[in-house]
């Protein structure tokens, strides 16, 4: 039995080689980017998740700009052959040719583990009509008004979460994971029921895990428990919606409040379409499925920064005083018991930059897929139709020839006018940039102002490392002692 298998395996790969070959030479005469396949079916895959689970995403990058192009390379990831487009002048052509040149694809496994509820749409036309729906909902001006939320939501975590941890140890990642989450499913569907929010993080830990795993569907395996946790969080938040659909109908809004439209989360915005006629027939399981893509994003790309912000913090002295100084001028402002507000946040300018230098060295989106709408030359390398491309922060965030000794840590890099143009992308740029950012934005400086002004705190693990999987996170969680002031 064996030997038949061995037999049929073998003239699998034989009949496969002739146009592995092809795919990895030329096209056409002209010839592709350089690079390596690397093994059939797996590609380079392994190689890609390996360096960022060791905690240097950059090296993967580094080794082949070296070997192959500083500028382009072709590789396989994910199953899919892949040209990643390197440095600044890389993200531009991707960002500033998205529905031209290029436009937004994801793996396979998004669409498995993240299906569209609509049979005629794919995840990435789901992806683009959640973002057209998200912008209004998160641009500054509409945002502002949740900064007392924010504020009010980081003391109450404090005091419940870690208070009772003062002097003892508690685990950074997990807590800021339940913070950031707490705070997404009370501002985009008024839900707060501790219990209820509990459930849907667990469940969304295992989705967000599976969402960009090798598609291999085995028991056990990241991508298993990716499909499992999406159909259960389908379950749950279709009742959620199904609820808010019934009070809507009777006249009721969220929070309570009966006449201020402006008072309303995202759900009841999804559910009454602010007139769109684009997303005026949205379905119930179009809704859901809007409402999970935002869970995802406010699940982990704000609580990555702030647990790295919080390690820097420990490890630098010096970094940390200076927070405080300036969060402490903050927090003498303010009459007691007034929550913070947005002139408030622009008063955070040092703070901000600590977060960028945060997110320069450990990217919340630490890349993004394309495909080429049509065949294009760039940098004199041919690449057809069809081929997928990559862009990656760690092709130029941690490279020297755009950051003065890049593996130090200096948020004073942020003051003036800042990096140059496509060098510093931590959450992608041009159309696509994430729209997400401002929320994060908040997000991050509101819980910052609060845990600054109550602890000092220490790592348990000195060395502890952080590694990317496939967001930057502490290696062990980043335990730490804290010190109430």
């Amino acid at each position: 039995m064996d030997v038949i298998l061995f037999l049929l395996v073998s003239i699998l790969l034989i009949s496969l080689l002739p146009f592995y070959l092809i795919l990895v030479t030329s096209h056409r005469g002209q010839p592709l980017p350089p690079g390596r396949m690397g093994w059939p079916v797996v590609g380079e895959s392994l190689e890609f998740v390996s360096a960022g689970r060791r905690g240097v995403p950059e090296q993967f990058f580094k080794e082949r700009m070296k070997m192959f192009s500083t500028q382009v390379f072709k590789t396989s990831l994910l199953r899919v052959s892949t040209a990643v487009f390197c440095g600044p002048s890389g993200n531009k052509f991707l960002f500033s040719n998205e529905n031209k040149l290029v436009s937004l694809w994801w793996p396979r496994s998004v669409d498995k583990v993240f299906p569209s509820a609509s049979t005629s749409n794919t995840s990435i036309e789901e992806a683009k009509r959640v973002r057209k729906l998200a912008v209004a909902f998160l641009k500054p001006e509409a945002l502002q008004r949740y900064i007392g939320t924010m504020d009010a939501m980081a003391k109450m975590h404090l005091q419940t979460k870690w208070a009772t941890a003062a002097t003892s140890t508690v685990h950074v990642n997990t807590l800021v994971k339940t913070y950031t989450f707490a705070l997404a499913c009370k501002l985009f569907m008024s839900v707060e029921d501790t219990g209820v929010v509990a459930k849907l993080e667990k469940r969304m830990t295992d989705l967000a895990g599976g969402i960009l795993s090798i598609p291999l569907d085995l028991p056990g395996s990241s991508f298993r428990r990716g499909i499992e946790g999406s159909r259960w969080m389908r379950r749950e938040l279709m009742g959620i919606v199904k609820k808010r659909k019934s009070d809507l109908l009777l006249g009721s809004t969220c929070g309570g409040d009966h006449h201020h439209h402006q008072n309303r989360d995202m759900l009841s915005h999804m559910l009454e379409n602010g007139g769109d006629h684009e997303t005026s027939t949205l379905s119930e399981e179009d809704v859901v499925n809007k409402i999970m893509g935002l869970l995802i994003g406010g699940h982990d790309t704000a609580s990555c920064v702030i647990t790295c912000f919080i390690k820097y913090m420990a490890e630098l002295p010096h970094i940390y005083d200076l927070v405080l100084k300036e969060q402490r001028e903050i927090a003498k402002s303010k009459r007691p018991g007034e929550l913070l507000n947005w002139d408030d946040i622009q008063k955070m300018r040092h703070t901000w930059n600590v977060a960028c230098e945060v997110m320069r060295l450990w990217a919340p989106v630490q890349g993004g897929f394309k495909e080429a709408l049509t065949d294009f030359t760039y940098a004199g390398f041919f690449i057809p139709k069809g081929f997928k491309l990559y862009w990656s922060a760690n092709t130029t965030h941690k490279n020297p020839d755009y950051f003065e000794e890049p593996e130090k840590f200096d948020p004073w890099r942020f003051d003036g006018m800042g990096p140059a143009p496509y060098t510093y992308v931590p959450f992608g740029g041009g159309a696509r940039t994430c729209p997400g950012k401002e929320y994060a934005r908040l997000e991050i400086l509101a819980f910052m102002h609060n845990l600054v002004n109550k602890y000092r705190w220490e790592k348990v693990i000195a060395d502890e490392k952080i590694i990317v999987d496939p967001m930057p996170e502490p290696a062990k969680g980043l335990p730490i002692r804290l010190y109430p002031h």
